[in-house]
C-alpha cells in the first residue's frame, strides 16, 4: 500500500487536532474529488514500519486527538488489507484515548457484514478498530460548505461502535457538539 500524504496536525479531518493518512489509490472518481492527485495506486510512497512507527509517535502527543485515514480510498481491497493491522496497533497501543476516523466513498451498507464492499474478516476487522465512518461518495449537486467534516449532504457521519451493537441494519449516528450541529453561537 502507498500514501499520498501524511499531515501530523490537521483540524478539517475530524474532532480535534488529528494526524491524518491519506492512502493511494481509489476506483470511484469522484467529480470534482479533492484529492484526485491520490487516485493512483502508485501515488506517493510506500507504507513501510517506519512510517507506520512515525505515525504512532505523533499519536503519543498530548495534544493529538487522534487519527484521520482518508485517501484515496481506504476502503479499497488493497488498503484495506494494508491498514488493516496497522489500526489495530494503534487501538491497542492507545485503546479509546485516541479516536480512529475513517473517510469512505461506500456506504455502510456497502461495508457492513453481507455487504457488497466487505471482504470478511478483514473489513470486519478493520471496522472494529473504527470510532466514526464518514460514508458515501462526494456529490457535486450535494455540496455544502456549511457541513462538518464532509463535503455533500448525502455523506454521514457513522458511529460505528454503537452501529455494530444495535440491531441489524440501523445505523446510528455520530452526534457533533450541539454548536456545531445547530450553528448557533451561544
Amino acid at each position: 500500500m502507498n500514501y499520498a500524504n501524511i499531515k501530523y496536525c490537521d483540524i478539517a479531518n475530524g474532532v480535534g487536532v488529528r494526524t491524518t493518512l491519506f492512502v493511494s489509490g481509489c476506483r470511484l472518481h469522484c467529480p470534482n474529488c479533492f484529492n484526485e492527485e491520490a487516485w493512483d495506486f502508485d501515488a506517493g510512497e510506500p507504507f513501510t514500519d517506519e512510517v507506520a512507527e512515525k505515525i504512532m509517535s505523533s499519536l503519543d502527543t498530548p495534544y493529538i486527538d487522534g487519527l484521520t485515514i482518508l485517501g484515496g480510498e481506504p476502503m479499497e481491497p488493497e488498503n484495506q488489507v494494508g491498514l488493516v493491522g496497522f489500526l489495530e496497533a494503534v487501538r491497542e497501543r492507545f485503546g479509546d484515548t485516541k479516536s480512529i476516523w475513517l473517510f469512505s466513498g461506500h456506504t455502510w451498507e456497502q461495508l457492513a457484514p453481507g455487504g457488497a464492499w466487505n471482504l470478511g474478516e478483514v473489513t470486519d476487522r478493520l471496522l472494529d478498530t473504527l470510532d466514526v465512518l464518514v460514508d458515501g461518495p462526494f456529490v457535486q449537486d450535494k455540496h455544502d460548505i456549511t457541513l462538518r467534516f464532509r463535503g455533500s449532504s448525502n455523506q454521514r457521519l457513522i458511529d460505528v461502535p454503537a452501529t455494530l451493537e444495535a440491531p441489524r441494519g440501523e445505523v446510528v449516528w455520530w452526534h457533533d457538539d450541539p454548536v456545531f450541529s445547530t450553528h448557533a453561537m451561544e
